[in-house]
């Protein structure tokens, strides 16, 4: 059969899917006892088509995370170039060295700091840039050797190489918990981690346990699936 969706219910879907992160955002935020608007919704639009984007954008959604730099450069350097300025970009997926500078220039926030020599790219590319993102520091709370991220009894040393020795200032801490393990001991973990080495922001939470990072203290969630539809990597 023939694909009958059209602009606009594709459009309303994803306004409804949104519309219902938001009140599950707002009630576990009730239940934390915190306000709403203490954390912010990213939507990951990674490996989604075109037309899903304009769809949110169309919602007045203003920040997404991006997992590829060079995804990211055609989507918001050319598809949706025109709707650039207003929205902030969050590159969530990990940064090869040799594409920071393209990062520094594209994202306002790179939330996958994880080892030194990030650090001297960062660096690097600071002295030549206008702008410059914020920095988030990616912990490896599972401690996966498979993924990136920064071991938990590491982070103390590293972030204080990062402010001191690179002259970076880290906003905050960011987290994936191992997928088959419950995720609230990560968020404490991380939690627990960011007040040790003095930062307030908490990038935790995904489409499956956005509700219970936000009771546990996450200044932002990471949606794809839940807010765009399953994606299509065919």
């Amino acid at each position: 059969m023939p694909d009958t969706t059209t602009p606009d219910t594709i459009t309303s879907d994803i306004k409804s899917k949104r519309e219902e992160i938001l009140n599950r955002m707002a009630e576990a935020a009730r239940r934390a006892e915190r306000s709403a608007d203490e954390t912010a919704l990213v939507a990951i639009s990674k490996v989604q088509p075109d037309a899903r984007i304009a769809a949110m954008l169309e919602t007045g959604q203003k920040v997404f995370g991006e997992n590829r730099v060079q995804e990211a450069q055609t989507r918001w350097g050319k598809t949706f170039a025109s709707q650039r300025d207003g929205l902030e970009l969050r590159l969530v997926g990990p940064l090869q060295s040799n594409k920071t500078q393209d990062a520094v220039d594209l994202f306002d926030v790179i939330e996958t700091v994880d080892r030194e020599k990030l650090l001297k790219t960062l660096a690097k590319a600071r002295e030549a840039s206008e702008t410059f993102p914020r920095l988030f520091v990616q912990v490896n709370t599972g401690e996966e050797s498979q993924k990136s991220g920064v071991a938990p009894k590491d982070v103390l040393g590293f972030i204080k190489k990062m402010r001191e020795e690179y002259k970076l200032t880290p906003e905050g801490l960011m987290c994936i918990p191992p997928l088959k393990e419950a995720p609230s001991p990560h968020f404490w973990l991380l939690n627990k981690l960011a007040a040790k080495v003095g930062v307030d922001k908490l990038s935790m939470g995904m489409s499956a346990d956005f509700e219970t990072a936000i009771e546990m203290g996450a200044t932002s969630v990471r949606v794809g699936s839940a807010l765009f539809g399953e994606r299509d990597y065919s």
